[in-house]
Parts: structure tokens; sequence; C-alpha cells
């Protein structure tokens, strides 16, 4: 435990894989395939730990899934503490998108354990080059092995 810091008490938690596209969380379900309103709680848990997905709606949160070939989500008993997912080709690149853990968790190695199991998913593991955009967690993926891309240059096209 680290000093200072409030550890939560209740269930061990346990780290879900999910494949392509994502139906579990898309139908609700969460472990042990029991309803669990996980859709309605992945939005809950973007509102409440990040400034970048607050906004998404639950018609975007199934699509985005629909879209994604791997998905990570941790669960405390029956609610969902974080999650994280992968798009890729399955052999040029992958890119790792929307990597969150609930505030009271932070610190704990819960988000190193949601990159690492992403990062051993198929499609990303295969991968000759693992990507990802963060505003403010560049410390974090630096000890996980991800280093700054000087020779790239980020570029946007949004119609926001």
């Amino acid at each position: 435990m680290l000093l200072g810091r409030h550890v939560p008490l209740g269930p061990p938690i346990q780290i879900l894989r999910h494949g392509p596209g994502v139906p579990a969380l898309r139908l609700g379900l969460g472990p042990g395939w029991r309803p669990s309103q996980s859709l309605n709680q992945l939005q809950h848990l973007f509102i409440d730990n990040s400034f970048w997905a607050a906004g998404r709606s639950l018609r975007d949160l199934r699509r985005m899934l629909r879209g994604s070939e791997a998905a990570v989500s941790a669960w405390q008993g029956q609610r969902l503490v974080g999650f994280g997912r992968a798009t890729s080709d399955g052999i040029y690149r992958a890119v790792l998108w929307d990597v969150v853990v609930i505030h009271d968790l932070e610190g704990q190695g819960l988000g190193r354990q949601i990159v690492e199991t992403l990062l051993l998913a198929a499609p990303v593991a295969s991968a000759e080059k693992v990507y990802l955009m963060t505003t403010n967690s560049q410390g974090f993926y630096e000890r996980l092995g991800f280093r700054e891309a000087i020779s790239q240059k980020l570029m946007l096209r949004s119609e926001a």
C-alpha cells in the first residue's frame, strides 16, 4: 500500500480481456456474463475520471466498442473501475485508446495491468508499432516502455 493513499475496501479487482467488437460491454454484461449495465458504467467512468471522454453518448460508445479489436475492463465486484481499448490492422500498426482508471485506484498498478494486457492481445502484439496519444500521462507511458516519437508529427483534422 502506498503511504497517504486511501485504498478502497471491497472485492478483489478482476481484469477481463475482450475480443473484437467487445460484445459483452455493448450488451451491458460484466464479469460472469451477468447483467451489470456495463455500457452505462463505462459512460460514467469516462465522465467522472477523464476530461477527454466526458461527453460520449451511449450510442457513440457502442459504435466505438464495435470498432475496437481488443479491450480490457477492470471490475471490483460488479463495479467497472478501469478500461482501455485498442485498434489495429494486426500487422503494421496498433493504437491504444481510452485508458482510464477511477481516481480512487490511481497509482496502484491498475493502469499498468490494463496497458500490459492490451499489449498482449493478438492484434496489438503482432503489430510492428504501437502508438498512443496522451495529454498529461507521458511519464506513466514512458515507464511502460513507450517513448516520444520525435521523428513523427501528430496531424489532426477535426470537424469539431
